[in-house]
């Protein structure tokens, strides 16, 4: 996700803000949220992403967000929500069914609307919300005439989903993901039990698309991996040995990110400065819109 939002910021006016709105639907611990949202300031900011180019902010600095999400709710036939794939996958896994849960995708378009996006970046499996999103943009402007701006879904098809060390999309809900600035005891745990299938070293590997080491080594060194998939394509290279190629390509990969990262740590306030500063830069476009959409409906 962060590679081609980092990437599609330096064509554009690009808005990128912490969903801590949306963590509520799962998250119950206050101090657990309080530090996830420092956690994703730090890593965007590490990474690269530029607070003179981007708008970057906390999602609930812009409060308005919520009201928009309302109305919008009221325009929002209730079979569109209850055909969302998300909501059903998440609660295939066990998350506990809430109403925040169920109208996620209102809240998400909210947020998108609110600073008349045109482009947004996501991942294949957030396609549906994009659509819902358009869906209920193009019933608000015929409604109540032309408020919002009908975005577009940009996906980066080569990455559209990243997979986890189960096979399944890497999140942090299912517990499958590997850190990028995780500790290296524990990258190296999780890389070396990254599941494989049973064809011996000695035999050429087959299926390879569908092998996990690799199509995580693909992400990050192509390279890398090219010379890799050759090597299990000819056999007598095992698995053992990829993983442990995986391992020493990401920890290089992401030895700047960690230096940079660490010293963003140390200098929390610069790191604060950043999001009001974006907090008010956000505010200023959202409070333009919410003033057409109230007029549009009738609030003023």
């Amino acid at each position: 996700m962060m590679r081609p939002a980092l990437e599609l910021a330096q064509k554009g006016e690009a808005f990128y803000f912490i969903a801590d709105y949306h963590a509520l639907t799962s998250v119950r611990d206050p101090a657990e949220l309080r530090q996830n949202v420092l956690d994703v300031a730090l890593d965007f900011l590490a990474c690269g992403l530029d607070p003179q180019k981007t708008v970057f902010y906390r999602q609930s600095d812009v409060p308005q967000v919520t009201e928009l999400a309302w109305i919008l709710s009221c325009l929002t036939p209730l079979p569109m929500l209850e055909n969302c794939v998300s909501y059903k996958d998440k609660i295939a896994q066990g998350l506990t069914p809430n109403a925040g849960l169920f109208t996620y995708p209102v809240l998400q378009a909210a947020d998108i609307l609110i600073v008349q996006s045109n482009v947004v970046p996501v991942g294949k499996d957030q396609k549906q919300h994009i659509e819902v999103t358009r869906d209920i943009a193009g019933a608000f402007n015929r409604q109540f005439g032309a408020v919002f701006t009908i975005p577009d879904a940009h996906i980066r098809e080569a990455v559209a989903v990243l997979p986890g060390i189960d096979g399944r999309k890497m999140s942090k809900s299912y517990g499958n993901t590997i850190e990028i600035f995780g500790d290296e005891k524990a990258t190296r745990k999780k890389i070396m039990g990254i599941k494989t299938d049973s064809q011996p070293v000695e035999a050429p590997k087959k299926d390879l698309d569908k092998n996990l080491p690799l199509q995580l080594l693909k992400v990050i060194a192509p390279a890398v991996a090219a010379e890799q998939e050759a090597k299990l394509a000819a056999g007598g290279y095992g698995y053992g040995e990829l993983k442990k190629v995986l391992l020493t390509t990401l920890l290089e990969y992401f030895a700047p990110y960690r230096q940079k990262r660490a010293e963003l740590e140390r200098n929390r306030d610069y790191v604060e400065q950043v999001l009001r500063d974006g907090a008010a830069r956000a505010n200023a476009v959202a409070d333009a819109t919410m003033q057409k959409v109230r007029e549009a409906v009738g609030l003023r």
